[in-house]
């Protein structure tokens, strides 16, 4: 499991006295166990360590773009090793080819005809890809192929 993952890997960076790593896996773990504790799980499943772990990247990508444009780039230095890290527990991105034949299929599948179906599209589509892709390139793409 992700999870058992990201804790020997912490464990590791911090034998190897990786403080970037082991202060990212340290942070990345204590959201888990959130996630754990509020839904009062035994063990977290992949696909919300995943969530988790996007919702991170999101927040590191964020504060990237902030601090570039603050002019803070060793701030935004420390912020894209932390998003590297985060980076390495996803999943293999699909290629925009992958997610256009998919996105394509499940419009086919659930007969969507005009954008007013994008929300029945986006969550067939998000369940097929299951963290493969970027939510918002999925979404342009879904827009486009709804608006042709």
């Amino acid at each position: 499991m992700l999870e058992d993952k990201i804790y020997e890997d912490y464990v590791k960076a911090m034998k190897d006295r990786d403080t970037a790593k082991s202060s990212t896996l340290n942070f990345l773990r204590a959201q888990i166990k959130n996630v754990r504790i509020d839904k009062r799980l035994e063990k977290v499943e992949d696909a919300e360590v995943i969530a988790v772990i996007k919702k991170q990247i999101k927040q590191r990508q964020d504060s990237i773009a902030q601090f570039q444009a603050a002019g803070r780039q060793e701030l935004a230095d420390k912020e894209i090793g932390e998003l590297n890290i985060l980076k390495s527990y996803l999943p293999q991105e699909l290629s925009a080819e992958e997610i256009q034949r998919i996105i394509d299929e499940t419009i086919k599948e659930t007969q969507a005809s005009s954008i007013k179906d994008m929300g029945k599209v986006m969550k067939a589509v998000g369940e097929k890809l299951a963290g493969r892709a970027d939510n918002k390139t999925v979404s342009e793409l879904v827009k486009k192929g709804l608006s042709a």
